[in-house]
């Protein structure tokens, strides 16, 4: 309630909310938005965005007189965010508790504000901007924002779709990724080697929790040696297909977007 408060009270006189949501994004996706005119809204995945919520590292920190810059990466990009200072509000600040944790360079923050465009260079105006003191945020922000894009993209897990695969006359998203290669219709790299497509393969298709496979359950699946397993769960990483869940062992495969 009292981050919805600050965000609310930054909104310029008049400016209605029927149209205001908070979506969750990552860097990438902040970075390759659309802007069909310079006063329209941005626009990701076709929906219009106006607040926006992420997590990322702080590379670097500038305090200027008027406000506080920060270069957050969150591992698919960086990009600038703003924090303008209210010069009442601050001559009127106390000091906070030392033991209260603080924004530091190599540290983690959520960030809320909107994203802003000038001089065809992009920043995100924050309006709340905190550390991150518990580290399983920064994997659950980046799985809000891949399912966030899956129900724009892919619609709601277990709608109808047009050309159903399963029993239901429903296609599961996995389905949906293409039956030839299991990476959103798009070919696997061609340097990619036979073992980590048959692992890739098995991530694909094989049914699972959102945790992914465990690479023991994957050698198993495949009658692969464990160490064979690893070297194609690295390459696999390499080129970005897929990510570590619930430990560096366990994977599922990442959609590009």
């Amino acid at each position: 309630m009292e981050i919805s408060y600050k965000i609310r009270s930054k909104l310029t006189p008049g400016q209605g909310y029927g149209k205001d949501t908070l979506r969750p994004l990552t860097i990438k996706q902040l970075n390759e938005a659309d802007l069909p005119h310079p006063d329209a809204d941005f626009k990701v995945d076709g929906a219009e965005v106006t607040q926006v919520t992420f997590v990322g590292q702080i590379r670097n920190i500038s305090t200027q007189a008027t406000n506080h810059t920060y270069r957050l990466d969150d591992g698919t990009g960086t990009i600038e965010v703003k924090q303008w200072i209210d010069p009442d509000t601050a001559s009127n600040e106390t000091p906070g508790d030392a033991s209260k944790p603080k924004l530091v360079e190599n540290g983690y923050a959520r960030v809320w504000g909107r994203l802003k465009a000038f001089n065809n260079k992009r920043h995100v105006g924050a309006h709340v901007i905190r550390p991150v003191t518990d580290y399983n945020e920064v994997q659950y922000a980046l799985l809000e924002a891949t399912a966030v894009h899956l129900y724009y993209t892919k619609g709601p897990l277990g709608a109808p779709q047009a050309n159903g695969a399963n029993g239901n006359g429903q296609q599961d998203y996995g389905q949906a990724n293409g039956a030839a290669n299991g990476n959103g219709g798009k070919p696997l790299p061609a340097g990619l080697s036979a073992n980590s497509r048959r692992v890739h393969e098995c991530l694909r298709t094989s049914p699972q929790t959102n945790e992914g496979l465990h690479m023991q359950d994957i050698a198993v699946r495949l009658n692969m040696d464990m160490a064979d397993v690893g070297r194609a769960g690295d390459e696999l990483q390499h080129n970005g297909l897929i990510y570590t869940t619930v430990d560096d062992h366990t994977w599922a495969l990442l959609e590009e977007f």
